[in-house]
């Protein structure tokens, strides 16, 4: 029996659990660089080099360990372009009685993958994809009769499962959250380790080429170049992490510095998404430098908490909710996104910086794009759906399974609170507190509302009122709508005035 395994271009594992059990002899491994693939949105130019190059360095792996590997490149003449065209022509090429995939991470992708049992007549069978901690069915069995969905209760269950960070079947140190300790602006001064980029290889200049051909008019900038494209790459990245930022990684996990877009970040994971990294043994490898005291508590758990709480989280919200879930609007917004998301040309310091460091590396953290890029797209309304194109677009680890809640639910309350407990939006002050962005700005944090003021500052009194009809029965937004309540007539004006004025220059 010939089995035909299909690797898709996120499931970049040796042990991956469609190969597991296969003889080598009597296996093709088919892989495809598709055009349904690369251009259902407009990819960042660097997200594309790194899934192809990655892929191809992948098929090249599993070439030398003796698989026979059936690759289709881009720009073969005879690709169809799509999943079920390349699949089609690979059972015309091999004598194949069995087709094995893991699921898909994406809805749209996986639809196809279950109408293939009735397009060929060829025995299916479809793997759960055990890479990630928590299944879908155990993610279901968790939420069914809860009347919310809470990511620090799931975190918890996670805790206990994996027993990261245990003792005794107790929170180390007593907390299970130690997030309170990770807010601490960062300075210029601060020793912050380099990025550990790579020089790209004959493979990956060949790709280049080819988007610099075929995406020439994609968001995004190809000079620099430096993402892993390989297991060992990505492994190296990781050490530089475990080593050199890891231990101040919790405290300064949400500052933002001008002209610094790594910090302390790991960076890591476009390499976890894409199958490069395995989270849970990254996780118990932060546990083990806790334990042997080269890192500090907050820094183990808030990391470990990005990926065995949130990571797993919002992939069961995502296939718990879907297909319905990306048409979601809860606060009616239906602002078009400003151009100066894909050239970064603003005068707002802020966006200029997190939307430039996006353009050049496809890459910002978690806070650039909650309170940076996320928070001013709430505050002028824009569409969620374009607000969640543009995320899936710029970033090298985006994939709708996890980029989708991120952006549409929590950054963008277009769930209208399955994620988060209130919108993440916020005026000038938060980001000045967490960045010296405002010290470079044409624009003066200081000033609340008319000439020279923050946009964010009456964008921010704009949006509660516009939304109160939505938003005033949140108990975390009581006290803003009694600040709001508590301004005379003539400044609550003020405020409204100056957003509608600046709400007007964005057309």
């Amino acid at each position: 029996m010939t089995a035909l395994v299909y690797i898709l271009g996120d499931q970049l594992t040796r042990d991956l659990a469609s190969l597991r059990g296969c003889a080598k002899d009597d296996t093709v491994v088919l892989m495809t660089e598709l055009d349904e693939e690369t251009r259902y949105v407009g990819h960042h130019k660097q997200k594309l080099v790194f899934i192809l190059s990655a892929m191809r360095h992948f098929a090249q792996e599993l070439s030398a360990a003796g698989w026979r590997v059936d690759y289709v490149k881009l720009d073969d003449p005879n690709n169809s372009g799509a999943f079920t065209g390349e699949l089609a022509r690979a059972l015309e090429r091999h004598a194949i009685d069995q087709i094995r995939i893991v699921k898909a991470g994406e809805w749209r992708v996986q639809a196809m993958i279950d109408e293939w049992p009735d397009r060929f007549d060829v025995t299916v069978r479809q793997f759960d994809d055990d890479r990630f901690i928590c299944s879908l069915d155990a993610f279901d069995a968790w939420a069914e009769d809860r009347s919310s969905l809470t990511m620090e209760f799931f975190y918890r269950e996670m805790r206990r499962k994996t027993g990261l960070l245990m003792s005794d079947g107790e929170p180390e140190g007593g907390r299970w959250n130690f997030d309170k300790e990770n807010r601490k602006p960062a300075k210029s001064d601060l020793f912050m380790p380099d990025r550990l980029a790579f020089e790209p290889d004959e493979i990956t200049l060949a790709v280049i080429h080819l988007v610099e051909m075929r995406f020439a008019d994609n968001v995004g900038r190809l000079a620099g170049f430096g993402f892993a494209v390989t297991r060992d790459d990505a492994e190296s990245v990781l050490e530089r992490f475990l080593d050199c930022a890891l231990q101040s990684f919790g405290t300064y996990q949400d500052a933002m510095l001008t002209g610094e877009a790594f910090l302390y970040h790991a960076v890591i994971s476009p390499y976890i998404n894409i199958g490069f990294l395995d989270p849970l043994a990254i996780c118990r490898r932060v546990e083990a430098a806790y334990r042997a005291g080269r890192v500090p508590l907050n820094a183990a758990e808030g990391f470990i908490r990005q990926i065995i709480g949130w990571r797993e989280f919002v992939r069961g919200i995502y296939w718990r909710e879907m297909p319905g879930y990306v048409e979601r609007n809860f606060l009616e917004a239906d602002r078009n996104l400003p151009a100066f998301y894909w050239s970064g040309e603003t005068d707002m310091h802020c966006l200029a910086e997190a939307i430039g460091q996006t353009l050049d590396h496809a890459y910002a953290h978690h806070i650039q794009r909650l309170m940076i890029t996320g928070n001013f797209a709430l505050l002028i309304g824009a569409d969620p759906k374009q607000v969640h194109e543009w995320y899936l677009e710029v970033y090298a680890d985006a994939y709708e399974w996890v980029e989708l809640p991120n952006t549409l639910g929590m950054s963008q309350f277009g769930d209208g609170g399955l994620l988060g407990t209130k919108p993440y939006a916020s005026s000038g002050n938060y980001i000045d507190k967490m960045s010296d962005y405002c010290g470079s700005c044409r624009y003066d944090v200081k000033v609340k509302a008319g000439e020279g003021a923050c946009p964010f500052n009456p964008l921010y009194w704009h949006f509660l009122d516009r939304n109160r009809d939505k938003l005033q029965g949140s108990r975390r937004l009581a006290m803003p709508y009694r600040t709001w309540d508590g301004m005379d007539a003539a400044r609550r004006e003020e405020y409204l005035e100056s957003a509608r004025s600046f709400l007007r220059g964005l057309r």
